[in-house]
């Protein structure tokens, strides 16, 4: 179990630098377009909390996929219906932890508006994904997916 959080939380690091490039890189367009920062200490405290928040869910959700043999990511269908942990609250703790609380925290932090209309932007990008995966898990698993679908929100 403990080799399961180890692999979680050193996958999980790389989308947390991940989500601060993306900010740092807003925040340096932010500077050549002569955008001012709204940084301040609620910002920092909001974007601090949303980053940790982040990693926790997508850690979380990831030793799931991890205790079930699955890669977090992978091109192919999952074989296995994950619904337990995370999963009861959301059917998509790994997108909602990384692209939208650690982005927005990241973009919160350095107080970038372009970081936060980069993060605003590529969620419909990412819901389209994930409508997409879920007609591939309907397929696979039928039922116990509509069924599940049903009890348990796309995001939150």
């Amino acid at each position: 179990m403990i080799a399961v959080i180890a692999k979680s939380i050193l996958h999980n690091i790389g989308v947390l630098l991940v989500s601060l490039l993306v900010a740092y890189l807003g925040a340096y367009a932010d500077s050549l377009l002569g955008i001012a920062s709204f940084a301040s200490v609620v910002a920092r405290i909001a974007g601090c909390s949303l980053l940790a928040l982040g990693f926790f869910v997508r850690t979380w959700a990831a030793v799931h996929f991890y205790q079930h043999g699955l890669r977090v990511v992978s091109l192919r269908p999952q074989a296995v219906l994950i619904t337990s942990g995370p999963y009861r609250f959301s059917r998509n703790p790994l997108y909602l932890g990384g692209n939208v609380f650690m982005f927005f925290g990241a973009a919160l932090l350095l107080g970038s508006v372009t970081a936060l209309a980069i993060t605003a932007l590529h969620l419909p990008l990412i819901d389209r994904f994930i409508r997409r995966e879920e007609v591939q898990l309907e397929q696979e698993f039928g039922e116990a997916f509509v069924n599940y679908a049903k009890r348990t929100r796309r995001w939150l």
